[in-house]
């Protein structure tokens, strides 16, 4: 692809470089606020090493880059490479090129950028592989928590080599053209419309709540309740708990607090024998 074949074999090492180490973004030890920063500083040191060899020149860029950041890390590779671009410049034009407009860029990418890694990775591709890998657990199988791991990471790892590359060549030209043709409204609609379909489908398989008690009929056998709400809808009283826990935790409450609440009311309805 283009993106690959126009950049030489030196920037090539450089860009693997920082899609390596770009692994490590949010290792840093320097706390929420300034880790990040640390971490993107430290992936794109070998463009800062590459393009400029003065010391005090890359001293204040590593300075410049301490603002904060956080950039859905499958996706964030794309500001490093268009850091990587930048730099370039401002070696090539020290004398007229801001070097703080390195960091308002990568700012201003923070928001588009977080939206459509969210919106694919952790509402789609997520949904997916947990949906999997839970199906392939509940059996017993070990290949479940394997395929979780597979599925989620392979496509991210290569979403992240390829926008390393995306943003060393195409820059945030690519951002506004996107942005103007729509494409990323339809691609985050389109992703949010499939994690509902996914979040569903884990509801239906792996969400339980059955009511165990039965209606006394004259002259026939007992009725169970649960027939009744299963030809209204099935599952809706898995839904209807989903849905529950889902109003609580937009209004703040604790998640173990609610895991907590939901265990002790299911052992309290499972004792007195309503649900089974």
């Amino acid at each position: 692809m283009s993106i690959f074949t126009n950049v030489s074999a030196e920037d090539k090492k450089m860009l693997d470089r920082i899609y390596w180490r770009s692994f490590m973004v949010f290792s840093g030890g320097a706390g929420a606020a300034y880790g990040p920063s640390v971490g993107f500083a430290n992936s794109t040191a070998p463009a800062l090493n590459r393009y400029l060899p003065d010391p005090e020149m890359r001293a204040e860029v590593m300075v410049s880059m301490m603002p904060y950041y956080n950039i859905t890390q499958n996706v964030g590779t794309f500001a490093m490479g268009l850091a990587a671009s930048m730099y370039r410049q401002f070696a090539e034009h020290h004398d007229e090129f801001d070097v703080s407009s390195i960091v308002a860029l990568r700012t201003s990418l923070m928001g588009p950028m977080s939206g459509i890694g969210d919106a694919i990775f952790w509402g789609i591709v997520r949904c997916v592989a947990a949906g999997i890998g839970i199906g392939f657990a509940a059996s017993g199988s070990i290949l479940g928590p394997l395929l979780f791991l597979l599925i989620y990471n392979i496509p991210g790892m290569i979403c992240r080599y390829y926008m390393t590359y995306l943003g060393f060549t195409m820059g945030e030209n690519f951002i506004t053209k996107a942005f103007e043709s729509g494409m990323v409204t339809i691609l985050t609609k389109c992703a949010g419309i499939i994690g509902l379909m996914m979040v569903g489908f884990m509801i239906y398989s792996n969400v339980n709540m059955n009511v165990a008690l039965t209606m006394t009929v004259p002259g026939a056998e007992p009725v169970a309740v649960q027939q009744y709400l299963d030809d209204l809808m099935i599952k809706v009283l898995p839904m209807g708990l989903s849905w529950t826990c889902y109003f609580a935790l937009k209004k703040n409450i604790n998640p173990t607090t609610l895991i907590m609440i939901v265990m002790g009311v299911g052992i309290v309805l499972g004792a007195l024998g309503i649900c089974g």
